[in-house]
């Protein structure tokens, strides 16, 4: 329970990139540990591989061994240098240490945050490598920034027809109080028919600015061919949407209902929640547009507020009419992005406020 009450609204974010690319992260982590099994190696045998230093070399090399370690981000292969005399066993194997979900965290941060030297420091540390030089460190550090370098900017190749956008606002402890931060996601079909999360980011605030900055980097990356873009309908969001993307964009049908909840009498609530989502049941768009037409006209004298916002939502909330039949349970709501959010709300749930969100 430790790690989760430390854990920061990036590190919140990191576990969406574990849920998702949890390969990715397995590779990143046997980066990271063969470069601490060679700088352990290095200090036991008093020289690096391939250095020349009789004066100082305490001990030989003598090749590999194999050996399969189960993370929690997946198996991973190693290969233990072994010794010509003695033994090695790598600090993350020995019994009773926490090194393996230490690793692991400073790699799933790192894909969101970025490579920070001081918490892999940490980690060394943690690890028991106290004696381990700058260069060494260094080295650590350069690995694994590559790893993420290759993939943040990984390009993002064919077309992504669907496109669904999200932000849920975690709360951040910094000086002089407690403030709110936007943690975004993209998340998107490929023609292919893999879904995957494209893209995610946190930033000060849920603005157009921050929306559109997010979404020219996707398209920097080489998003294309979006089709369809759903989301909710905050109004710097659609901007965003229209200036950078320019495709349709669906209304997510459960935010709407939701809100319509909240311009009615609690008693009308469940008249009016089925005949809204009678109008998204229907076998086609001009059928839904009929249904719309009837349940505007019920309404027009218990809930007149709730006519006139499913009068002038129609288009957006009857777009995904306009594809394939089998695809409107997803194209109608953000819900495809739902297991990524209950991921998020369950580290947001025992943590309630996050720590300071710097690096």
């Amino acid at each position: 329970m430790a790690e989760d009450r430390s854990m920061t609204a990036r590190e919140a974010a990191s576990n969406v990139i574990a849920l998702e690319h949890a390969d990715v992260l397995r590779e990143s982590v046997a980066v990271m540990v063969r470069e601490i099994m060679e700088a352990e190696i290095a200090q036991l045998a008093g020289a690096e591989l391939g250095e020349r230093a009789p004066e100082r070399r305490t001990a030989q090399r003598n090749g590999y061994r194999g050996r399969r370690w189960d993370t929690r981000v997946g198996e991973i292969e190693l290969q233990i240098p072994r010794l010509r005399t003695g033994s090695y066993l790598p600090s993350f194997l020995e019994p009773r240490r926490r090194a393996e979900q230490a690793l692991v965290a400073v790699v799933q941060e790192a894909y969101v945050n970025g490579v920070s030297t001081r918490k892999v420091d940490r980690l060394v540390e943690q690890m028991g490598l106290r004696g381990l030089s700058k260069d060494h460190v260094s080295r650590m550090c350069r690995a694994l920034d590559e790893q993420v370098a290759v993939f943040r900017s990984r390009p993002l190749e064919g077309a992504y027809p669907y496109l669904w956008l999200d932000a849920k606002i975690e709360r951040v402890r910094e000086s002089g109080g407690v403030r709110n931060k936007a943690l975004v996601i993209a998340y998107a079909v490929h023609d292919s028919g893999i879904r995957e999360v494209i893209g995610l980011d946190v930033g000060e605030a849920e603005t157009e600015a921050f929306w559109s900055e997010f979404l020219f980097a996707l398209k920097a990356r080489g998003l294309c061919g979006v089709r369809v873009c759903v989301s909710d309908a905050h109004v710097g969001l659609r901007n965003a949407i229209a200036r950078v993307l320019g495709c349709r964009w669906q209304r997510c049908t459960v935010h709407f209902l939701r809100d319509m909840l909240g311009h009615c009498a609690r008693s009308q609530q469940p008249m009016i929640a089925t005949a809204i989502r009678q109008i998204f049941r229907a076998e086609s768009g001009a059928e839904a547009r009929e249904h719309l037409k009837e349940v505007t006209e019920r309404l027009s004298e218990p809930a007149p507020k709730v006519c006139q916002l499913l009068e002038d939502a129609c288009e957006e909330l009857l777009c995904f009419y306009a594809f394939p039949r089998e695809h409107w349970p997803k194209l109608r709501s953000t819900n495809p992005l739902e297991r990524v959010n209950k991921e998020i709300a369950r580290r947001s749930d025992v943590v309630g406020i996050y720590p300071n969100d710097t690096p």
